[in-house]
């Protein structure tokens, strides 16, 4: 018998908001704060010291998340092939709340949207004369299959089923058990009370922590991205770090005003909007391009995705490829997780209504999916510009990950066009992303406030921007891995404590369920037997008021 005391209750109706949790917010605004400080007071020493943080993971636990990672797998597909696939996100006359079109958008461009535009091209090309754990020949055909093997691995089953386990854990606690809108409120089955206590709020503040961080690191991309695209748009020089911040400011004022105008509004709209934006792009490459090379590359990767998922799930590079797994796969995985809160929380946000079974297959399948038609088309165009078209897109790369994407649309007509386009997926992308975040932040720090202070996610909206600049002046991209890295491991902890909390709640829901079947059973036999009882005893009255006057 649990000994726990009521849960926190989101109380978002009416005017009875609950406050700002002083506690929660304090503690992760104040290590932001001497974050930022540091990097900005003492750039070298702030590089220096993440460097050895990140050798010393990467050296020590690059082995954990890769376990860790094909374990969220297995146990998204548990739970979606068995009875739990049946229980509901909410009450069981719950409905969705949206169209099964928005909500695979909002969840697609708050997931990854950001990422598919900066790697859609650079991940591909750079496998490719840059083979995975030098496995392959540079530019030979081995080489091309690893380069989207790997690519599907990095942006397929395993993010999402990340994202999967985090969401339903908060869908399942906040609107089928009635905990509250909050990471911590999901481990109510292994804390108790202390749930709602400094060990939950410690779980809060990391999961804000790590939010910002990987919030932070897809602006710096977004950032860098943007200011190649407007470089090229323009025909001039690669800008420099300036201008990116100067980008992050822009970008950090748009995220704002959309992030205070409500999921219904704001993120709705631009995801919708960018769904179709983003189709219309790739359309327009696999059209003008080799179509047919693209369907081949499609149909045959996918193939050698999953014929290979096992073995790349499980490698760790003991034996070589260490170092090529840390700077690629053991960057996504801690990524991926430093995004799991806000990704998760905004999934479960919008997924009430859902069966388990239809959130794992829709939140893992559909997505990856769309991923694998995403860079099969703009790597399948990469790869035939340079094998078979014979263009120097190894010079390319060198120019920087982030023009990779604009030099290949360059190779197509329209390409003034193609290329504008591409800016404003880039920036639309983040804006949906980034609001999201700071929606997030501000619902761990108000008690899963549904419909946070307006401050409070200007706020955390504001300090986003603020440490992407910092990490881009201490060392550009680099220091933007080292740090979703360092927080990552801790919140990887965190998210595999979610699924134990998940699986030992679903159980008891099962058992008390396989009770209440027979117990209904009996209860009906004991209602049919008592009103046959009362049926004799009334038959019996009958017989008596009859014998009685002849008495």
């Amino acid at each position: 018998m649990s000994t726990s005391a009521p849960p926190r209750q989101n109380t978002s109706s009416g005017h009875d908001r609950p406050p700002v949790d002083r506690l929660v917010f304090g503690v992760a605004a104040a290590l932001a704060l001497v974050f930022v400080l540091y990097g900005a007071l003492d750039s070298k020493g702030f590089a220096t010291s993440g460097g050895a943080i990140l050798t010393w993971i990467t050296s020590n636990v690059g082995w954990f998340f890769v376990l860790s990672s094909a374990g969220f797998v297995i146990f998204s597909v548990i739970l979606a092939v068995t009875r739990y696939g049946n229980i509901k996100l909410g009450p069981d006359d719950s409905k969705p709340e949206f169209s099964t079109f928005s909500w695979v958008s909002m969840m697609f461009a708050t997931g990854m949207g950001i990422g598919l535009m900066f790697y859609g091209v650079a991940e591909p090309l750079t496998h490719l004369n840059t083979p995975p754990m030098g496995m392959a020949e540079p530019g030979s055909e081995r080489a091309a299959h690893l380069a989207l093997e790997y690519t599907f691995f990095h942006w397929g089953f395993h993010p999402w089923a990340m994202y999967a386990v985090i969401g339903l854990a908060i869908a399942y606690f906040a609107y089928r058990k009635g905990y509250g809108n909050l990471i911590s409120a999901a481990f109510r089955p292994l804390l108790g009370a202390r749930a709602d206590g400094p060990a939950g709020r410690a779980i809060d503040i990391v999961a804000i922590l790590a939010t910002l961080f990987g919030s932070a690191t897809s602006l710096g991309l977004g950032a860098l991205q943007i200011t190649g695209g407007l470089a090229n748009v323009f025909g001039h020089a690669k800008y420099g770090t300036v201008a990116a911040a100067l980008v992050i400011a822009f970008l950090t004022l748009c995220f704002v005003i959309s992030a205070v105008s409500g999921i219904d509004k704001g993120i709705k709209w631009l995801s919708n909007a960018n769904a179709v934006a983003a189709a219309l792009l790739v359309f327009f490459i696999f059209v003008a391009g080799p179509t047919v090379f693209i369907l081949s590359t499609f149909t045959e990767s996918i193939g050698g995705y999953l014929t290979q998922l096992p073995g790349m799930s499980f490698r760790t590079g003991v034996f070589g490829g260490s170092e090529w797994l840390s700077g690629w796969t053991i960057f996504y995985w801690a990524w991926w997780v430093s995004w799991t809160p806000f990704v998760g929380m905004f999934i479960a946000r919008i997924s009430k209504g859902r069966t388990i079974r239809q959130f794992v297959i829709f939140v893992i399948a559909i997505p990856s999916l769309v991923s694998f038609v995403w860079f099969s088309i703009l790597g399948g165009a990469a790869f035939d510009l340079q094998l078979k078209e014979g263009k120097d897109m190894p010079a390319l790369l060198k120019e920087g990950l982030e023009t990779t994407l604009f030099g290949t649309l360059r190779e197509f007509p329209f390409s003034t066009l193609t290329v504008a386009l591409a800016v404003f997926l880039i920036a639309i992308f983040f804006v949906t992303g980034a609001d999201s975040a700071s929606i997030v932040m501000g619902m761990l720090s108000q008690h899963g406030e549904e419909e946070p202070n307006r401050s409070l996610v200007i706020f955390w909206g504001v300090l986003t921007g603020a440490i992407a600049t910092v990490l881009l002046f201490a060392d550009g991209l680099s220091a933007l891995q080292t740090g979703v890295i360092i927080i990552g491991f801790p919140f990887l902890l965190i998210l595999i404590g979610l699924c134990v909390s998940l699986w030992k709640s679903l159980r008891q829901e099962a058992f008390e369920s396989t009770l209440r079947g027979p117990l209904r059973t009996s209860l009906h036999q004991l209602e049919r037997g008592v009103g046959e009882l009362e049926q004799d005893v009334e038959e019996l009255e009958e017989v008596l008021e009859v014998r009685k006057p002849l008495g």
